[in-house]
Formats: C-alpha cells, structure tokens, sequence
C-alpha cells in the first residue's frame, strides 16, 4: 500500500504537508497558529501584556526621531518591566509583560529594554518578504511566527493591558486604528493607549479633523493620550488606571 499510487492518499494526515497547508485546511491552521502560541505564553504564565509598535525603520543610532523614538522605546520596555509585574520571582503571573511585532526597530528596542531588566519579553513575528526578521532581544520560548495577519493582531490584543505606539508607517498605524477601533466599538475593554511623540502624530494624523468632520465622536479623542518621554508614558498609564501588582 506504499506504492507510487497511493502515495498522497496514503499518508497519515497530520504527516501530509500537502494536506495540511491545503485551502480545505485553512481553517485548522488558524486554529493551530493561535493554539500554538497560547501553549508557550500559558507555559510561561504570562497573564497580560503592555503592547509596543513602532516603526522597524528606527535605529539606535538614526537621525531625528529614530534614535529618540528607539532611546525612548527601550527605555520604556525597562521601565514597563521593572514596574508592572513582569519580573515574577515566585512562580505566579507574569503582568504587563512587554509584547512587540518581534521585527527591528522600536520593536527590537522595546524588547531590548525589558531584557535590560531581565524580563521575559514576547515577539509576535510575521511572515514577511522583507523588513521582518525576530530581534536577538526576545525571550527565546516566546519569539512566534504568524503566517496569518488577523491570527497575529488577536494575541497581540487578547492580554494587551495597555498599548505604547511609537512613529511609524502603514504597519504601525494598522495596529493603532485596530485597537481604536476595538475600543471605540466596545468589542475590546478600555485600555490605556499612548502616542509617544505628539508632534509626530499630530502631523500624520488629523485626529482633530475627524472629530470635527463628525466621522468620530469628540470623546473619541478621549481613547489616547500623548507622551514625550518614557517615564511619562509610564505615569500616563498608571492614571488612565494600568493595573499592577497582583491582578484578580
């Protein structure tokens, strides 16, 4: 029976990659892609998440608001870990653990931070033909890989507490207006969430514009705040009530 002609029939299912990675199984794998992750964070106890984006164009040592935005991100990772519950000694939950897209840039930057305090810090890759490659910064049984966008952008939000965006293009601001809208429409609790550099954004983004135009309501703009610095970010999301410590 393991002739050429039952080659393909024959195999067991679970071993047939041309099964498996068939359209009648799509389905199967986005349940296995969110299973998969859901295993390791379980594993590692991470109980919630503070979500960082940011452009994978920033670098250490760029010009202008790259280097700023990258200083500013890393120390905000530091910051987030050391304060919010990540650093678990006594084998319970970790909190507010330090959740990036996994790639270059701010991501690499804010995962760095919280390795700067010896956390354990997560990396949500995806598959792409460029600009995504996982950071040597996150912890090694917590770097994913999505093939699935939508797959990826639900663990990213399912345990985020609270959400920290830095500059960025398309990517970034696809994770911003997803988490607006989540919140806007109630389909996601109200978490604090934070533009880091309100010149950047202001100048991007009209917020005012849209409240304005009546495509969102005024207590829209009321969702986010603005931040220069980490430790203000961090303070901003402690008022707009981030909770710390043991979390029922």
């Amino acid at each position: 029976m393991d002739g050429p002609a039952y080659d393909k029939t024959y195999r067991l299912a679970a071993l047939d990659p041309d099964f498996i990675l068939g359209d009648s199984m799509r389905g199967a794998r986005f349940m296995m892609e969110y299973a998969k992750a859901e295993e390791h964070l379980r594993n590692n106890r991470i109980r919630s998440t503070i979500v960082v984006f940011g452009s994978a164009r920033a670098h250490e040592k760029g010009e202008g608001w790259r280097s700023r935005a990258y200083a500013g991100a890393r120390e905000f990772g530091r910051i987030a870990s050391e304060r919010g519950g990540a650093l678990c000694e006594d084998h319970g939950w970790r909190d507010n653990v330090i959740a990036t897209g996994g790639g270059p840039g701010i991501m690499e930057a804010a995962n760095r931070g919280a390795r700067d305090a010896g956390a354990l810090t997560i990396g949500f890759n995806i598959a792409l033909p460029h600009e995504q490659e996982p950071n040597p910064y996150i912890s090694p049984d917590l770097c994913f890989q999505f093939h699935y966008f939508a797959m990826r952008k639900m663990h990213l939000a399912m345990r985020a507490q609270a959400l920290v965006i830095f500059p960025g293009g398309f990517g970034t601001l696809d994770e911003l207006f997803e988490m607006l809208t989540l919140v806007q429409t109630g389909k996601a609790p109200r978490i604090p969430i934070v533009l880091f550099d309100k010149a950047y954004w202001t100048r991007i983004v009209n917020f005012e514009a849209l409240a304005e135009e009546g495509t969102i309501s005024p207590d829209d703009l009321q969702i986010f705040q603005f931040a220069e610095s980490a430790e203000e970010a961090w303070s901003l999301l402690i008022q707009q009530g981030l909770r710390v410590g043991d979390i029922a």
